[in-house]
């Protein structure tokens, strides 16, 4: 059955079909609500706002319209949304990665330096993508993380496709030039004092 069909049944009063709407589409809120969070640190409560997401979008599914909007696109707003409000409500309180607890782990086939490497390269990809502006971050997320298409990004953004492809373009500038010093330090290091 596909979103329309189910939706047409949920509003018919077969509401019982709204358990296997949201089956399709619960990892990819709940990644979406869960890279929104990480910079504020607020990750922890990512399942709660996923499950707000899908509460919201039941309480207002007779005011759907596919016309307007594919269901999924509907949905990341409603999502998006909902972050914000609770954004807005933690007045985008920041907690240090250190303070997060999260560390990002290796396979065991690697060696320690190779490790460490990778783990502080990661480190510095999240801290550069949280440093960016709402919109910039969110599209990011949205392409690269949910791999939506643009016209998805541009419908959930409220902005043009060419609008999002710029939002894109600056975002990436930005975080290729957060990591350029990381990239670039050790070239430079190794050529010091050579006059």
């Amino acid at each position: 059955m596909t979103d329309s069909q189910l939706i047409r049944e949920i509003k018919d009063g077969n509401v019982e079909l709204y358990a296997e709407l949201m089956q399709r589409y619960e990892r990819k809120i709940y990644a979406f609500v869960y890279h929104m969070l990480k910079s504020s640190g607020l990750d922890a409560i990512a399942d709660d706002l996923c499950q707000e997401t899908f509460y919201k979008a039941y309480r207002s599914l007779s005011t759907f319209r596919e016309v307007e909007a594919s269901f999924s696109t509907w949905l990341y707003t409603i999502a998006r949304n909902t972050v914000l409000s609770e954004l807005r409500k933690h007045k985008y309180a920041k907690v240090s990665l250190e303070q997060s607890g999260h560390t990002p782990e290796a396979s065991a086939e690697t060696l320690p330096e190779q490790t460490i490497l990778r783990n502080e390269k990661v480190l510095l990809v999240r801290n550069a993508i949280n440093n960016l502006p709402e919109k910039q971050r969110t599209a990011l997320i949205l392409r690269e993380y949910d791999q939506l298409d643009y016209q998805e990004i541009a419908n959930i953004l409220g902005q043009t496709v060419s609008a999002v492809k710029s939002l894109l373009f600056r975002a990436r500038a930005s975080v290729r030039i957060q990591m350029e010093s990381y990239v670039l330090e050790p070239i430079f290091i190794d050529g010091e004092g050579m006059n």
